[in-house]
């Protein structure tokens, strides 16, 4: 069985853009024709919202709750092929938090995508921390997924840097934020599923690690003050699930070899490209694991996420 935990739609408000040009790659039909076309079993659709944090108060709730809505609609529809995460933003108080147990506890929706970062604002914020006692109470994976542009923009406007390097440096600051600000200390259930193997955060954790041991001694590096957490950072890391959206083999072997088979989730980012949902098949397939890991990651550890077992 394969289930891809991955993939983005846009409701047909929002698919219908001028932008799109009549052709846009994350409406449902093109979705569902891409699950079909490559034999994936089972999806997990969402939206990160790339826009929400330009947006204010009011819009912000309207645009959550337009596409939970949609969200759940094609859940109902589609109980055997998808399931859908409600839309979020951590930061944005207490009727966005309602929106999202709304979402969950009424709708069904299986659990919550947010963003790594949004303007002036990253998970690991202080006022974001409702929005953890929430998901921890309501027992739901968080997806986190990088926005559109991450930080140090003026440099990443050429040559795609902004997708191809900005995108998951943000996801992996975000990361490393959440751990050493100790969410996983006031949080040790929390289901968090970081795409794009967190940002390449497994090729440097290690520098995280020496830098939490070697406190003294590396006192010239920065302070570890507030102390928050009392393991090395590695240890956290390997409470996170990572999805192996990635299209470098030795970046999957690097993440799997540092967080385990059993944290590591299928997943394509397809659409928007569906070209990537076969590579990503291939990707697994092609890498030498062992045939139970190989089913924990196609679709195992998902299964336990969404409590389809």
């Amino acid at each position: 069985m394969i289930i891809d935990f991955h993939n983005h739609v846009h409701p047909p408000k929002y698919a219908d853009h001028p932008r799109w040009q009549g052709k846009c790659p994350m409406a449902l039909e093109r979705v569902l024709a891409a699950q079909e076309r490559t034999q994936v079993d089972f999806i997990v659709i969402s939206n990160s919202l790339h826009g929400l944090g330009e947006l204010g108060p009011a819009d912000r709730l309207r645009e959550i709750r337009d596409y939970n809505k949609f969200f759940a609609e094609t859940q109902a529809k589609y109980p055997d092929k998808l399931a859908a995460l409600a839309c979020c933003l951590p930061s944005g108080g207490d009727e966005i938090l309602k929106e999202l147990e709304r979402a969950v506890t009424e709708d069904g929706l299986k659990g919550v995508m947010i963003m790594s970062s949004v303007p002036g604002h990253y998970p690991d914020d202080d006022d974001a921390l409702p929005f953890f006692e929430l998901v921890t109470r309501l027992d739901i994976p968080v997806m986190m997924h990088p926005p559109s542009v991450g930080f140090g923009e003026e440099r990443l406007r050429d040559y795609r840097l902004a997708s191809s390097i900005g995108r998951p440096m943000d996801l992996a600051l975000a990361l490393s934020r959440l751990i050493v600000r100790g969410i996983y200390e006031k949080f040790p259930t929390l289901k968090l599923v970081c795409t794009h193997l967190g940002g390449g955060i497994s090729e440097m954790i290690g520098r995280m690690d020496y830098a939490y041991e070697l406190q003294e001694e590396a006192y010239f590096l920065g302070s570890y003050e507030p102390m928050l957490i009392n393991k090395k950072p590695s240890e956290y890391l390997k409470m996170t699930y990572l999805d192996c959206v990635s299209y470098h083999p030795p970046a999957a072997r690097c993440a799997i070899e540092t967080v385990g088979a059993d944290h590591i989730i299928f997943g394509t980012d397809a659409p928007p490209l569906d070209v990537l949902k076969e590579r990503g098949i291939a990707l697994i397939e092609e890498m030498d694991l062992d045939p139970e890991d190989k089913d924990k990651i196609f679709s195992g550890n998902a299964r336990k996420l969404l409590k389809m077992d």
